[in-house]
């Protein structure tokens, strides 16, 4: 998995010149969410993760969506 690309893309959106240009880079944060909730699922149908372990990730993850998702709608219109 590559969890580190989430943060660094709202890093690099965050020093961009425009709010257009942060929410573009937030859509890539939110795509990468989107990878590493597709990566725990096939951590978990190989049998990598046990269902406790998984249901406890894929909250996490619901969890930076809600607040990835957040920031986003508080930027439209700008």
């Amino acid at each position: 998995m590559q969890p580190f690309s989430i943060p660094s893309n709202i890093a690099e959106g965050q020093d961009r010149c425009t709010t257009g240009e942060f929410r573009q880079f937030l859509g890539h944060a939110r795509g990468s969410l989107l990878e590493v909730e597709t990566q725990l699922v096939i951590a978990r149908n190989l049998g990598f993760l046990d269902e406790q372990k998984n249901a406890a990730l894929f909250e996490h993850v619901a969890e930076i969506g809600r607040i990835l998702n957040g920031l986003i709608n508080s930027l439209k219109g700008r």
